[in-house]
C-alpha cells in the first residue's frame, strides 16, 4: 500500500493537468527557469532602469498564455484594475 501512496504523489498531479511525470517535470522546469532568468532582470531592471524594459512583464504573459493554451482553457486576463500591493 505504502509503494501505491509514493507513486500516486508523483503522478496525480501531472495527470490532473494531462501531463506525464516526465512530461511535467521538463514543462515546470522550462517555467522555472524562465522565471527565475525574468526576476534577475527584473532586479537588475531595478537599479538599471533602461535595461529589462520589458523582460519581466513579457515573461509573464508569455508563460501564462502557454500554460493556458497547452491545457486547453480560454485565456483569462493576467493583470487587472486594481494593483494589489507588494
Amino acid at each position: 500500500m505504502k509503494g501505491m501512496d509514493l507513486i500516486r504523489a508523483f503522478t496525480e498531479h501531472p495527470a490532473s493537468v494531462g501531463e506525464t511525470y516526465a512530461e511535467h517535470l521538463v514543462s515546470a522546469v522550462c517555467f522555472g527557469t524562465r522565471m527565475v532568468l525574468a526576476g534577475i532582470a527584473c532586479l537588475v531592471h531595478g537599479v538599471l532602469p533602461f535595461l529589462f524594459v520589458r523582460t519581466g512583464s513579457r515573461a509573464i504573459a508569455e508563460l501564462n498564455e502557454r500554460m493556458i493554451a497547452d491545457r486547453g482553457l480560454p485565456l483569462q486576463p493576467i493583470a487587472s484594475e486594481k494593483r494589489l500591493p507588494l
